[in-house]
């Protein structure tokens, strides 16, 4: 590990001295330099402060043979597992750092929620679920984009797609993929019952159009005039937009704005992250089939979390990690959750393998 940190200081190093040249800061490399810095930072930092640690162990292991004073000894002896504990912390801040980085961490992206088992109810839950990230999304300076929605008489929706663009969303994000649960009573429930409901979320990080090639004869694009809840009409110009991808079959629908071209253009984003996913599940096999239980189908006993509305209560199933401020969470505030499943994603990946 050391060799490798020694390497990361002297191009951390090397990285300052290029930043520091005078007019770099008008070409076109600078911005990459820049990223490139700013992602050694932290580790150079912990190495530096580790390296101090373990200067300070050699004086007062010195210390300890050398010195006669036993109240001198016994301070030294406190020092001395102080210190011990400090290096065990930046050790393990440091074995954190270097795990490979998600190369999607940094990318904007496309959420999508569609209502599972639970009718209307379902729908309404969607409806909670987008609202939720929304506000998350607002919390943390992110700027969001509906860019598809069927919605319900009732409020709800059948799906909503929307796009999350800032810096780490799909790094805070990508752990929501799932089916969520919710224990309440509807709104219509005369008799007072708890019903369980299901709607499950996707989170694509958005595809660059360089990594994904969409030749325009394997496209077929239908204009249609957009309609609203139970299918009334809202608009009676061909502004609706539908792509289907023929080698696929994948189909992209946007009828959210009222421009045709703004809704061409949302579909294509979606289609190219739809697409980009599928070429990760190809050369992921495992991560795909892991990718795709945990989605499911909607079914009330495939869940990574559930809501309960009567306890005030949020579970998320994967970590065990039960919070009873469900209000503050579906008013966005899921940093503790998030931070619990980075954490524990991480500890994931420093288990040894084999």
């Amino acid at each position: 590990m050391f060799e490798r940190l020694d390497a990361i200081l002297a191009k951390h190093a090397e990285l300052e001295s290029l930043l520091a040249q005078p007019g770099l800061a008008a070409s076109p490399e600078y911005a990459r330099y820049a990223r490139e810095h700013a992602r050694l930072e932290e580790l150079v930092l912990f190495y530096r402060a580790l390296k101090r640690v373990h200067e300070e162990l050699k004086k007062t292991r010195q210390m300890l043979q050398e010195e006669t004073d036993p109240e001198l000894r016994e301070l030294a002896g406190l020092e001395l597992a102080g210190l011990l504990q400090q290096e065990e912390e930046l050790v393990a801040a440091l074995r954190r750092a270097l795990l490979p980085e998600d190369p999607n961490d940094h990318k904007n992206v496309i959420v999508e929620i569609r209502a599972g088992t639970g009718g209307g109810e379902a729908a309404l839950f969607a409806g909670v679920l987008y609202r939720m990230y929304g506000r998350y999304a607002e919390i943390q300076g992110w700027r969001t984009e509906l860019v598809s929605s069927s919605p319900t008489d009732l409020g709800g929706f059948k799906e909503v797609i929307m796009m999350v663009e800032g810096q780490g969303a799909y790094s805070r994000l990508k752990f929501e993929s799932g089916v969520h649960r919710v224990q309440r009573i509807p709104v219509t429930e005369a008799g007072g019952r708890i019903h369980t409901s299901t709607a499950t979320v996707a989170v694509l990080p958005e595809a660059e159009e360089v990594e994904v090639d969409i030749h325009p004869d394997d496209l077929r694009i239908d204009v249609f005039c957009a309609s609203g809840p139970g299918g009334q009409s809202v608009n009676t110009t061909y502004s609706a937009v539908r792509i289907t991808h023929l080698p696929s079959g994948l189909v992209v629908s946007c009828q959210d704005e009222k421009s045709q071209h703004k809704n061409k253009e949302r579909a294509m984003r979606v289609l190219r992250a739809r697409l980009l996913d599928l070429a990760h599940q190809a050369q992921h096999a495992e991560l795909a089939e892991a990718r795709r239980s945990q989605v499911g189908t909607g079914d009330r006993s495939e869940r990574i979390r559930t809501y309960n509305f009567p306890q005030s209560r949020v579970t998320d199933h994967r970590i065990g990690l039960t919070s009873h401020r469900l209000e503050a969470f579906l008013s966005g505030e899921l940093d503790e959750l998030v931070e619990a499943l980075r954490l524990h994603d991480q500890a994931q990946r420093l288990q040894p393998t084999g």
